[in-house]
């Protein structure tokens, strides 16, 4: 097992670190933790994950030698507050990668700008929660919601990094940083990646600087203004991804120039999204 641990800034701010050689899911042992009255911030960690958990329940498998990593914090704030903490994880995941690329010899486009020519790598933001590396996925956050004893709301943002290996079996590109150079350890990607987080998590101070997280966001996101079909719970809702709303939203607006504003569904890009398939403004308004 890798030699996790946090940085002294870190460890000043409270943060605490529970390692495993090997676990079934860092995210159910952060949860099982809180039902016990553990109220963190605290680091679950591994570097081999055999039964995580993915988004509407699926699983996501991942080789030994990638990160994955739970943080379980307990926010003061209402539970629909809290859920956006998961855009302010998506920044500091974002800042960490960008941080460690001088150790893979690239240049990461946060803005998708082309600024340091064509070879330039892009790293974006696809809404809700994954971190794409030249649109192939490379890490992705899952938010899960517990009670403390007394009732207080408790959060586990779980975090998975492509270190070592990328999934070949999950219909949709994905990605390393082994792939593109990256030599180090998921140990290494947590040091950096527990202080972006503070970074982060001190922008979105409680929600309030909820604005200044969605802006970032924005800047790296994927996808704006292009096609788009998100499936939900209602059905396929197909037009151009113009932005997220202040409550970080998606808004699709559709060829008559309505919109549907979507809290939670599958984000699909270019030759999936363009189909003609029925259902086109099922979804959240």
């Amino acid at each position: 097992m890798d030699t996790f641990r946090l940085s002294p800034d870190a460890l000043a701010a409270g943060y605490r670190l529970e390692t495993h050689e090997r676990i079934g899911s860092t995210n159910a042992r952060a949860l099982e933790l809180a039902a016990n009255g553990e109220t963190g911030p605290l680091w679950v960690v591994t570097d081999d994950q055999f039964s995580g958990r993915g988004r509407r329940g699926r699983q996501w498998h991942g080789p030994k030698g990638n990160l994955a990593a739970s943080l379980l914090i307990t926010p003061r704030t209402d539970l629909g507050t809290a859920a956006t903490l998961g855009f302010a994880a998506s920044i500091a995941l974002s800042d960490a990668l960008g941080r460690l690329a001088p150790e893979m010899g690239l240049s990461l486009g946060l803005d998708g700008m082309d600024a340091n020519g064509p070879g330039r790598t892009r790293l974006e933001l696809k809404w809700p929660n994954d971190v794409l590396l030249s649109g192939a996925k490379i890490a992705g956050i899952l938010l899960e919601s517990a009670s403390l004893r007394g009732g207080a709301p408790a959060v586990v943002i779980g975090i998975g990094v492509n270190v070592v290996a990328a999934p070949d079996d999950v219909g949709y590109p994905a990605t390393s940083l082994r792939a593109v150079g990256f030599q180090g350890s998921a140990a290494d990607v947590l040091a950096v990646l527990a202080d972006a987080w503070l970074d982060a998590h001190r922008v979105w101070s409680g929600g309030d600087g909820l604005p200044q997280v969605r802006r970032r966001w924005l800047e790296r996101a994927a996808g704006l203004d292009a096609p788009v079909a998100v499936r939900t719970g209602g059905g396929i809702v197909r037009g151009r991804l113009e932005t997220i709303d202040d409550d970080c939203r998606l808004i699709v607006r559709h060829d008559d120039g309505t919109v549907t504003k979507v809290a939670a569904g599958d984000v699909h890009f270019g030759a999936v999204a363009t189909e003609r398939q029925a259902g086109q403004h099922g979804g959240e308004n």
